[in-house]
């Protein structure tokens, strides 16, 4: 490479970075003559074939320019149009030609371009397509109106399968449980990792409550009937000696 500053036809890379989204290449080079460094910038050529068969370098600047006419009165930004006319350079560079016709330039245009605006598409549509009456304008817009719809139902639909999904989803290991039927629900207890009782258990249980209620309410009988340990004390003497009231007088036997 060159230097462009003492012409010396040699010089070195010292670094070489991607630019453009990967599209070029930056490279920064030294002179071996007189050291100083200067950058580079590599891409493959891509080249319009118009019409009139002349050829001429791939701009995006013409791209933004024949958009922005589209868009005007619209509410589109510059970045906006900056990336509409990446997206079309990308679209043009996949195909792999080094020469390509302005009509698929044109063509990779329409796409980003419904997506960033439909006014602006169906102006730009109507000059690229040559719109050449009111027939066109009305299929145009049946095709939009009907891509767009589609697009909503789609998205919609996809919402709502969502939602049933999370409602009709198992919340717990209990609620999978529970759906599967009574038979697939274990007793009580192992669901949170404790054995469940044995058969018959809880009658047990129900027995020595009733057991202790018996024994409870026989005590209160002693207490109120004055009953001691060797016979019936009648009155409040019996009672407190049964209470072991303090000052109580024992009772006496032969």
């Amino acid at each position: 490479m060159r230097c462009p500053f003492c012409r010396h036809p040699d010089s070195r890379v010292v670094d070489s970075r991607e630019a453009e989204e990967g599209s070029a290449i930056r490279r920064r080079r030294s002179c071996l003559s007189c050291g100083r460094r200067f950058t580079t910038m590599e891409e493959a050529s891509l080249r319009v074939l118009k019409r009139s068969g002349v050829t001429e370098p791939f701009s995006r600047a013409k791209v933004i320019a024949g958009v922005r006419k589209a868009c005007q009165g619209r509410p589109v930004r510059d970045d906006h149009l900056a990336l509409l006319a990446q997206q079309v350079e990308d679209a043009v560079r996949s195909a792999g030609s080094a020469e390509i016709p302005a009509e698929a330039i044109g063509r990779a245009i329409l796409g980003p371009l419904r997506e960033l605006d439909e006014v602006a598409y169906l102006r730009f549509a109507s000059v690229y397509l040559a719109f050449e009456s009111l027939a066109d304008f009305e299929s145009a817009i049946t095709a939009l109106r009907s891509e767009t719809s589609g697009a909503r139902r789609g998205a919609e639909a996809a919402r709502n399968a969502g939602r049933r999904g999370d409602d009709d989803g198992p919340s717990s290991a209990t609620g999978a449980l529970e759906r599967a039927g009574p038979a697939a629900v274990p007793p009580d207890g192992e669901l949170d990792g404790e054995p469940a009782p044995a058969r018959g258990g809880r009658a047990a249980d129900g027995a020595d409550s009733a057991a202790r209620r018996r024994a409870g309410t026989s005590q209160l009988n002693v207490v109120e009937g004055g009953l001691g340990r060797d016979g019936l004390v009648a009155g409040e003497h019996g009672a407190a000696r049964a209470l072991g009231a303090p000052g109580a007088t024992p009772a006496r036997h032969p």
